[in-house]
């Protein structure tokens, strides 16, 4: 072995572990950076750039999943890629069986139609449970700030997504009509008395009904996150279905953390197995009685396994 495979500070039996993706050039990597919730300083935007030009000929990749990525990168140039990133301990993404980087909309910050705080979700999720192995197979988390699900939370392993519960205070109510007018799931409508109705079976959680109300005769009863779990892409994909409504943001590391027990626990002996797959095999019911012991009045009563898509040449299994 050279003295430079010896003197790196990368592990080469574990590199896609550690974020380090090999690619098709002789002793080419990719580096796949941690960027949260999509979101990072511009002074590290700026340092990346400059690391890219050095060391992967001016260019990066923008995954899918919210990462930057260095492409090209010689594996002799690791250590020097790592120190001038400022990422200390070789603090990149990871690959393979352990929990990965979450994504997550805007939230509610700046975005009028977000509900949560999803940024400060991601983050929480990132610092506390990030790189955590499955001992399986990859584990995805997404967060979305409102039913418009931009990042596509039902396709996870776990999905977040914001939701309002409202309740009318008719004595505040002035018939307005804008709450009807806003609502385009019919999930409103004006009763003979001129003052609103809501129709539960129709409504959506996404408090359009709240933010138009001049009077604020229309309250959030309850605020959350819908939760979905057993989504994947890929070649046999997956669509997530409910598990839990309006669960708090303060739990949603626990709530992850005891998914994540239970597919461990579920999976054992099963190799590369995804979460969905061992919830479609061991029924959802499973998963919800263990759920509902440490999350009651959040869990749902009854859900449906995750649901298969043949979008491959028409086939599903």
């Amino acid at each position: 072995m050279s003295d430079e495979k010896k003197n790196t500070a990368v592990d080469l039996k574990n590199l896609k572990a550690g974020g380090f993706i090999k690619e098709r050039g002789k002793d080419l990597f990719t580096v796949r950076l941690r960027v949260p919730g999509g979101r990072m300083p511009v002074a590290r935007l700026k340092r990346i750039a400059e690391v890219a030009e050095k060391y992967g000929q001016g260019m990066v990749h923008l995954s899918v999943r919210q990462s930057v990525e260095l492409i090209n990168i010689n594996f002799k140039d690791f250590d020097a890629v790592v120190a001038e990133l400022g990422e200390g301990t070789q603090k990149v993404a990871s690959c393979g069986a352990r929990v990965r980087v979450p994504t997550a909309c805007g939230g509610c910050e700046y975005n009028p139609n977000g509900l949560v705080d999803t940024q400060k979700s991601a983050l929480e999720v990132d610092e506390k449970l990030f790189g955590t192995p499955t001992g399986h197979h990859k584990f995805k988390v997404g967060f979305a700030g409102c039913p418009f699900d931009c990042p596509k939370s039902a396709t996870n392993d776990v999905g977040f997504q914001g939701a309002i519960w409202p309740v009318l205070e008719k004595d505040d109510c002035i018939g307005c009509g804008l709450c009807d007018k806003s609502c385009t799931e019919d999930a409103i409508a004006m009763d003979e008395d001129g003052k609103p109705r809501l129709i539960p079976d129709n409504c959506l959680y996404c408090g359009d009904c709240v933010k138009v109300c001049p009077t604020g005769a229309w309250q959030a009863e309850k605020k959350g996150y819908t939760v979905r779990i057993g989504g994947k892409w890929g070649r046999r994909p997956l669509v997530g279905t409910l598990f839990a409504e309006f669960l708090p943001e303060e739990r949603v590391v626990d709530f992850i953390a005891a998914v994540l027990e239970w597919y461990k626990e579920k999976a054992e002996g099963q190799g590369r197995v995804r979460l969905g797959d061992v919830i479609r095999a061991e029924g959802p019911d499973a998963l919800l009685a263990r759920l509902r012991e440490r999350f009651p009045g959040f869990v749902v009563d009854a859900t449906i396994p995750p649901q298969a898509i043949a979008t491959q040449i028409g086939k599903e299994r």
